[in-house]
């Protein structure tokens, strides 16, 4: 067996760019309400994104991370997990939080500097939010805190499932590896999804890494690995299902790799088009989630431009009451920049937050 056999990972694609079935099966496909509410959801996502960075543009909102592209990732994410799951995310997949039960104004709340974004205050707890960590933008460190989480099932006893995210550069840090490593050596309940975007920040994924696949570097540890195509939502699902299925049943962790790419911003700080040429970005279009998965349900009579305006009407109505929401809040006291660094605020601080309760 040659050395590139030996470190293969199988690619899934089950609705190809045109919205074409493959040979691929898919139970999926044919669950067509399902399929549509995936895609609603998917929908419901652009318009907070593209809202969102609307808000940052006039001022109301800090430094935002869009997710424009990731629509199909991101819901997928969510919906592979049950409720009692622990979801460590980095800081765009608002799509997975939205399934399970983060409010858009958390988002936006956690953008705007109020670390109460992070409580997930009012969350449906039925869904599964109270049950995962908050936004973290140090890179890749959230895959330790789902090990950690994932370690901790096993010990109990707790048919429960740990899944974090990270991008293609994410994939390069220490983090990652030991995530993995001690995935491999406790047969974890862990899901470790590597959305690949093509970019970390301004670097592109060639430049990365001399893997031919993020996947495989989970097979060095022993994990499950495989890719698929992040842009379709049934590929997504196939192999999101079967991963978390493997870590519930006591089989171990895997290592799930989504092809995708980041059509806007790495962030609203960011100029993309500093360092990526029009014409890859113009190709990236004709491959993104909604066109695909449009393009099947509007074949199977289960969309049209009729229902479309009228579910975008839904989404912005509902966008900009949570937008409404976040804008009245009362901003937090002063105190607060000392509230979330400690459990007992230590003795030479406690005269500094005093002081800054003076001024107000």
């Amino acid at each position: 067996m040659s050395v590139a056999a030996q470190f293969s990972v199988e690619f899934v694609q089950c609705l190809n760019s045109e919205g074409i079935l493959t040979a691929t099966p898919s139970a999926l496909a044919n669950d067509l309400p399902a399929l549509r509410d995936l895609f609603q959801r998917m929908l419901y996502l652009r318009v907070f994104d593209t809202k969102a960075i609307a808000l940052q543009r006039t001022g109301k909102l800090g430094t935002y991370a869009s997710a424009l592209g990731h629509e199909a990732a991101h819901v997928g994410i969510g919906a592979s997990l049950l409720p009692q799951d622990c979801f460590a995310p980095m800081y765009r997949e608002y799509g997975a939080q939205f399934y399970r039960g983060v409010k858009p104004r958390h988002v936006l709340m956690y953008w705007g500097g109020d670390e109460r974004g992070n409580l997930f205050a009012g969350a449906n707890s039925d869904l599964g939010a109270l049950n995962d960590f908050s936004w973290c933008v140090p890179i890749s460190t959230q895959c330790l805190h789902a090990a950690g989480a994932a370690m901790a099932f096993k010990y109990r006893g707790e048919a429960r499932v740990a899944l974090a995210v990270c991008g293609d550069g994410g994939t390069s840090k220490a983090d990652f590896y030991g995530a993995i490593n001690i995935a491999g050596a406790q047969q974890l309940p862990l899901v470790l999804v590597i959305v690949n975007n093509q970019y970390a920040i301004s670097v592109p994924r060639a430049n990365q890494t001399g893997a031919k696949t993020l996947a495989q570097k989970g097979l060095a540890s022993g994990l499950r690995s495989i890719q698929a195509d992040g842009n379709d939502i049934l590929a997504v699902r196939a192999v999101l299902d079967d991963a978390v299925a493997l870590a519930r049943s006591g089989g171990g962790a895997s290592v799930v790799e989504l092809v995708t790419y980041r059509l806007g911003d790495h962030t609203t700080a960011d100029d993309a088009r500093r360092y990526r040429d029009d014409a890859e970005v113009k190709h990236a279009w004709t491959l993104e989630p909604m066109l695909r998965l449009r393009r099947y349900l509007t074949e199977q009579g289960q969309w049209s431009e009729a229902i479309e305006q009228s579910w975008l009407q839904e989404c912005g109505a509902d966008v900009d009451a949570e937008v409404n929401a976040y804008l009245e809040l009362a901003p937090p006291p002063v105190s607060a920049m000392f509230d979330y660094q400690f459990a007992e605020l230590p003795h030479d601080l406690r005269a500094q937050r005093a002081a800054a309760m003076a001024l107000v």
